[in-house]
């Protein structure tokens, strides 16, 4: 199973925030927040001005209204960890929720309104799958609430991206299962080595640092016929795109070429390319971060129209390999 052409897929980790909760405060985060409601209209803009195709991966919470809603739809099977404090049950029990950074039904349904945009899963509650004391049952409640929260939109659910990217191995089977088609795996260097939150050490992300402005991991690009070889299937990420920083914006210029150059690696190589990051990571520095964007956008209409590069989501990819695909 061989592509005849490459393809550039985005997916990004809708999260508002439940994905920063237990790492920073609203006070200390709440711009970058704010920010996603007026970033993701510039955000599509770019998508659509260059028929971009990508795959948001949406917390369930995010899909309700309110706390009132919310609570009124919680899975039976909490999740148990160790650290308390990566539950967001408790917060939900203890706290005023503040739509603005909680809730967005309105942000999604916009996005589905959009030629080529996915509903994926980033699970229901921010899902941790490699902490300790939370366990397979847990998680199962966890996504089936994820895709029940889903058909109120009247959305299918068959793309998933791991919270934290803690892809668990032995979890693979149950979205199978569950009807989920596919998820973002990481890439195959060890500095990019799925474990819980305490087993990132710094000098692994230091390399992770470097390697966004300097060629340290390789392309990460694969071959379809990689992604194929069981259910679900894993479209590994290329490349996370990072922020931008006015305090190493002198470095965007390296930045952008370690992007472009895989890219177009991809294209030529009639391979795959899968850039991912967090509508939040754009929520401040909202013009600059567009900016990169619409450069990345540029080079991918460059690509399409020598090599015949395609832009597809996700489920998009899902659809090319199942004709073709054994059952698991």
């Amino acid at each position: 199973m061989n592509l005849k052409q490459g393809i550039f897929t985005v997916s990004l980790d809708f999260e508002l925030h439940w994905g920063v909760r237990d790492k920073l405060s609203i006070e200390q985060y709440g711009d970058n927040l704010l920010g996603v409601s007026k970033a993701i209209p510039e955000i599509l803009r770019v998508f659509e001005n260059s028929n971009i195709h990508a795959t948001w991966a949406a917390v369930g919470f995010l899909f309700f209204n309110d706390s009132n809603e919310l609570n009124q739809n919680l899975p039976e099977l909490l999740p148990t960890y160790n650290r308390k404090e990566l539950s967001p049950y408790t917060y939900i029990d203890t706290s005023v929720l503040d739509t603005r950074y909680h809730f967005a039904p309105d942000l999604i349904q916009f996005v589905l309104e959009h030629e080529g945009q996915e509903i994926g899963t980033h699970t229901f509650s921010h899902y941790y799958c490699l902490e300790y004391g939370q366990s397979l049952e847990q998680f199962e409640e966890d996504i089936k609430a994820a895709i029940k929260a889903a058909e109120q939109v009247n959305t299918p659910i068959k793309s998933l991206v791991f919270p934290r990217n803690q892809w668990n191995e032995k979890y693979l089977a149950s979205l199978d299962k569950l009807g989920i088609q596919c998820f973002r795996g990481n890439e195959r260097n060890w500095i990019y080595k799925a474990s819980d939150d305490e087993g990132q050490n710094k000098l692994q992300r230091a390399f992770r640092l470097v390697d966004a402005y300097l060629n340290l991991s390789g392309h990460n690009t694969y071959d379809l016929a990689s992604c194929a070889e069981e259910k679900p299937f894993n479209f590994r990420s290329s490349r996370f795109l990072r922020p931008y920083s006015k305090k190493i914006a002198f470095l965007d210029g390296l930045r952008l070429r370690r992007i472009k150059k895989a890219m177009s690696y991809a294209a030529s190589n009639n391979k795959i390319f899968h850039l991912w990051w967090h509508p939040h990571n754009f929520g401040v520095n909202i013009n600059e971060n567009i900016s990169f964007l619409s450069k990345i956008a540029d080079h991918y209409n460059t690509l399409n129209k020598k090599y015949g590069m395609e832009s597809l989501n996700m489920g998009e990819i899902c659809n090319l390999i199942e004709p073709n695909c054994k059952s698991a």
